[in-house]
């Protein structure tokens, strides 16, 4: 199972800081531990011997160089340039190509380039190459408005991938119209002279509608559809047999716990509620969590049509007012979801701790429950703040038991060195049309915390358990950020006034954030913190998750939107049952690696789908508010312009450097900041800028903004008012604002968030 490493090694290679060293020190670099460096040198050596990467002299370790012809994936750019990422990586990464040398190649295109020529800038050595070849186009159908040109109907697509208009004749075969929202399939790509040829073979509705734009992402983030019929029939028939009593299922045996006060606490729009919690007192005074989860797998059989179904979509996915499911709603929103006053199949995981939440011990079960009140986080809120109208007594008891457990657990694992990002969400209000009208901070209040802190728990309890028993199963892994990523964190906190070592541990980052908190570049910190960092993701690798500080970590608590939980439910099932199978173990493992890289493939697309959904609606919203002014804070600068993300609605805008005013503005990496030579004025990273939108592009996700006042004004006052170094600590939360309109206004639902 080598396939992370091999992945973490090409990246650390790849990037701009690294310089050769030996595999010993390469290990270290990456944080491997002396258990997992026969996997990491297993990694290496396939590397190696596929001639992705070579030990030089003195054993050093590099890629090879990029010379004459090699094959790569395309980048396009809006201004006409674009780069080359070799399939198999090399020293110099990836190769700039000058616009007349593209070849007219699109985003995602398999090509051959050549390099042309060599040259430095500043230490760095440069390469620019030519396209010789297009060797397979990424896609051929786009999604984009269609509008009448002096020449004829074009397609302007959306998006980033494919910048020029495309040339569509016979509109009203599809019944197409200006304004429409369609899908092209390309006939004949684009030339030197000539523009791309297609026909259009959909029409998805009047551009800018709801309910058009979330057919476009559908179709271009080629998200899953309607179910088929045998998994609809599936489904029925699961229904159809459902037997709480169990009568005729009595090799399954279950404990019947319909008796217990157990609560679910969910968003206020969702349906399918996976988790459901119990806490009561032992006789020997110690608190008995149980974490009782929806038995997906009581209903759902390997290779069966809706398993299969399950793994190819990963993951539900979850778009401002709209849920694609991983499972049809007869299961997710029916006999899986734990429904009040429903008797419902689950798996319990029983933790018991000790006055300081020290685990003392595990048990797991297969269970019958019936919940006794599903409650919103809101409401939770305000029984832990005394207002327990219409909740029940043993609810409320357990409810405020909770938070009690809750802080004392969230206590120990930040003791242990669990990293919590300080990143707020921004939740949408939109209309009845679907429209977006306003925004407001999404709830943040600690009854999330307290179901976050129970998931993590039996999540890391169950895969403890399986780890323990050699059961070979999905891990949730999150790897150890690699010292170069480390040391250039080091390196941009300087330009906030924060110092960190070179090699910074879990303690010292979460001493950063603290010291942090509350302050104007709290956000900018947190922000660079989580981009310093790997991404987590499924494998059957034993890496551990590092920001949880955990050992041992898998996903479990929800089966119903998520197919790795639904494996371990699997590999549970057959501990509980007493059933071993060696060869059979041996055989899942090496499928898992295949299954782990494609659900972390649906999972980013769903995040990648949901993000750039939000951001459409949100840009519809702001083209309609031009000149309007928002408050932002800097999250990004280069040798182009400044980069701005509003505090309010979440969505990043572009200051471009002519638009900073009256002055000769120059970038400098090393201190990461903006200087006006003739005034001397000072751009920096995390400062609040007030600005105002000057334009909007809808299709090409762009927006487009200046400085409110002149610069040297508001970055002065800024200085004033504000010292990166002493902060203040705000325990505040921003107030919710209301959307005005004649609708009344509904916030986005988006289901559930992800809980570790």
């Amino acid at each position: 199972m080598p396939e992370v490493f091999k992945t973490r090694i090409v990246k650390v290679l790849k990037h701009a800081d690294y310089r050769p060293l030996r595999l010993a020190q390469l290990a270290k670099t990456l944080g491997v531990s002396s258990a997992d460096y026969p996997q990491f040198k297993a990694a290496f050596d396939q590397l190696r011997q596929a001639g992705h990467v070579i030990i030089g002299a003195r054993n050093l370790v590099s890629l090879p160089s990029l010379a004459g012809q090699f094959t790569g994936t395309f980048r396009s750019n809006p201004r006409g340039f674009g780069f080359v990422t070799p399939l198999e990586p090399h020293a110099h990464g990836d190769l700039f190509i000058p616009p007349k040398f593209t070849a007219e190649a699109m985003t995602g295109d398999i090509v051959m380039a050549k390099v042309k020529r060599k040259g430095k800038r500043g230490k760095e050595m440069r390469l620019a190459g030519e396209i010789v070849e297009i060797l397979e186009r990424a896609q051929n159908k786009f999604v984009g408005t269609l509008s009448k040109g002096p020449d004829g109907w074009i397609v302007q697509p959306d998006g980033t991938s494919f910048f020029e208009p495309i040339c569509v004749g016979d509109v009203g075969a599809k019944g197409a119209r200006a304004k429409d929202k369609v899908v092209v399939e390309i006939l004949t790509y684009p030339t030197e002279k000539y523009l791309a040829r297609g026909v259009i073979i959909k029409v998805l509705g009047k551009a800018g509608r709801y309910e058009t734009e979330i057919q476009s992402i559908i179709h271009q983030y080629h998200l899953p559809g309607e179910f088929d019929e045998d998994c609809i029939k599936q489904a029925r028939s699961a229904a159809a047999e459902f037997d709480p009593e169990q009568k005729g299922r009595r090799s399954q045996k279950r404990e019947y716990i319909t008796d217990k006060v157990i609560i679910t606490i969910d968003p206020p729009d969702a349906k399918d509620f996976d988790d459901a919690i119990s806490l009561e007192k032992n006789h020997e005074g110690n608190w008995v969590l149980g974490i009782h989860i929806a038995d997906v797998s009581a209903f759902i059989g390997p290779d069966s049509p809706l398993d299969n179904e399950g793994q190819d979509r990963g993951n539900s996915v979850y778009l401002p007012g709209r849920t694609i499911p991983m499972l049809p709603e007869i299961l997710s929103n029916g006999i899986c979801s734990l429904q009040p006053e429903q008797k419902r199949f689950v798996k319990s995981a029983y933790l018991t701790y000790d006055e300081k939440g020290k685990v003392l011990a595990r048990r797991f079960a297969n269970s019958v429950i019936c919940s006794t009140q599903r409650l919103t986080y809101q409401e939770a809120d305000r029984i832990l703040k005394g207002h327990t109208k219409g909740a029940k007594r043993g609810v409320i008891e357990l409810v405020k038991n909770m938070e009690a457990l809750s802080r004392v657990i969230e206590q120990r694992r930040r003791k242990n060195g669990m990293i919590h990002l300080d990143l707020p969400e921004t939740e949408l209000i939109m209309d009845k049309s679907g429209r977006v009208v306003d925004a407001c901070p999404a709830d943040d209040s600690y009854p999330h915390t307290i179901i976050e802190m129970f998931m993590v728990e039996a999540n890391e309890a169950v895969a403890a358990l399986l780890d323990r028993l050699n059961i070979p199963i999905i891990r949730r892994i999150h790897p150890e950020p690699d010292a170069l990523s480390m040391r250039n964190l080091t390196e941009l906190l300087k330009a906030f006034g924060f110092s960190l070592p070179r090699n910074p541990d879990r303690r010292t980052i979460q001493d950063l954030l603290a010291s942090a908190k509350g302050a104007e570049c709290s956000f900018a910190i947190n922000l660079a913190v989580l981009r310093s960092f790997e991404k987590a993701q499924y494998a059957p690798l034993h890496i551990g998750h590092f920001a949880l500080a955990s050992t041992h970590y898998c996903h479990f608590t929800s089966p119903i939107r998520r197919y790795a939980d639904l494996l371990v439910h699997r590999a549970l099932e057959r501990h509980l049952q007493g059933r071993s199978d060696t060869a059979r173990d041996i055989s899942a493992e090496a499928d898992l690696v295949g299954i782990g890289k494609h659900i972390t493939f649906t999972e980013q697309r769903a995040n990648d789908a949901e993000k750039e959904l939000t951001t459409v609606l949100i840009l519809q919203m702001l083209s309609k508010r031009i000149g309007e002014a928002l408050d932002c804070v800097i999250t990004g600068l280069t040798g182009f312009g400044v980069f701005v993300q509003s505090k309010k609605f979440g969505i990043e805008g572009l200051i471009r450097m002519e638009e900073l005013g009256p002055d000769r503005w120059k970038f400098n990496k090393k201190t990461q900041s903006i200087l006006g030579e003739r005034t001397g004025c000072s751009i920096r990273l995390g400062q609040s800028l007030k600005v105002q939108i000057v334009s909007v592009n809808v299709p090409a996700r762009q927006l487009n903004v200046a400085p409110a006042e002149e610069l040297t004004k508001a970055v002065g006052e800024i200085k004033r008012n504000k010292r990166p170094t002493k902060h203040k600590k705000s325990r505040e939360k921003p107030k919710s604002q209301k959307a005005k309109g004649k609708t009344k206004p509904q916030r986005a639902k988006k289901g559930k968030k992800s809980r570790r």
